[in-house]
């Protein structure tokens, strides 16, 4: 198939890129920049220019593909509840030219959308309407294109890592190193789910090749990393010590980062792993936050 890849540059994106290409998939990629249509050239791809803030060169790229695969996503978590309404826009443009055809359409999403109830084990069978993460715009986004016809199917995603990026890890170690201690809330007990990736990246390409309409699934390699754990390996990896914190105390602490940091959001990919026979291998979080670099 011809994909057209949103994202095709990106922390994911780029590594979902030549999963595709092994797979024999043509991958036209999505991208604003002449350094991002230089490296889309240089890994195989054919170059859709365009932005998410361009709903017109979303539905231009989705026109001339046989699949989309969204991951896509502005990554400014100070603008997050914006920045997640455009996602949902995103969506929407792409998806109004793939009414009324047989072309899968793939999107992301985040693993707490399917907790049942909070601190609650999120699964694919799940999703909650009422969920307070402004990211259930994109499966509002999804829902209503499954009812439109549209091969809609959902990829929802943990903390995504390596030793340079971690989700939302990332920007904790910067508040880490900017308040000189790594802090949690309380003991620390709340859960976020993870998974390297290289195991994100083949799950994509399985969802596409082997996926069904309708059907959530969960890239999910660990259930759930303390925040306790989390803190300890920045700690080590910064040279600071760790703090314990009040709910009072974490929002002037984190600021914008209080909301996420007191999430208990532990999510299961049983089902997934039942379904398409993915087995995640990449190394796992705490291992990542080990080894990595923490200088500036």
């Amino acid at each position: 198939m011809r994909v057209f890849l949103t994202g095709a540059t990106g922390f994911i994106g780029s590594r979902v890129l030549p999963e595709l290409l092994a797979a024999g998939h043509q991958v036209l990629g999505l991208t604003r920049s002449d350094a991002g249509a230089a490296a889309l050239i240089a890994a195989g791809a054919e170059v859709h220019r365009g932005t998410l803030e361009d709903p017109a060169s979303l539905r231009a790229g989705a026109e001339q593909a046989d699949a989309v695969i969204h991951t896509a996503f502005d990554h400014d978590f100070t603008n997050f509840i914006a920045n997640c309404e455009k996602d949902r826009n995103a969506i929407a443009a792409m998806g109004e030219v793939l009414k009324g055809g047989d072309r899968p359409f793939i999107i992301t999403s985040g693993t707490g959308m399917g907790s049942p109830a909070p601190g609650e084990v999120a699964v694919e069978n799940v999703l909650d309407p009422a969920h307070p993460n402004p990211r259930i715009a994109s499966e509002e986004a999804g829902n209503v294109l499954l009812e439109a016809g549209v091969d809609l199917r959902v990829v929802r995603l943990p903390q995504v890592h390596d030793t340079e990026r971690q989700g939302l890890i990332s920007p904790y170690i910067a508040i880490a190193r900017e308040k000189g201690v790594a802090a949690c809330i309380g003991a620390g007990a709340n859960r976020w789910p993870a998974a390297h990736v290289s195991d994100v990246a083949r799950l994509f390409a399985l969802v596409l090749d082997r996926g069904a309409s309708g059907l959530r699934y969960h890239a999910v390699a660990e259930q759930g990393v303390t925040m306790q754990e989390i803190a300890g390996a920045v700690a080590a990896g910064l040279g600071v010590p760790t703090v314990s914190l009040t709910k009072e105390e974490a929002g002037q602490h984190f600021g914008w980062f209080a909301m996420f940091a007191q999430m208990d959001m532990p999510a299961s990919s049983t089902v997934t792993r039942e379904r398409l026979g993915w087995q995640p291998s990449g190394p796992d979080l705490l291992t990542d936050l080990r080894q990595m670099d923490y200088g500036d």
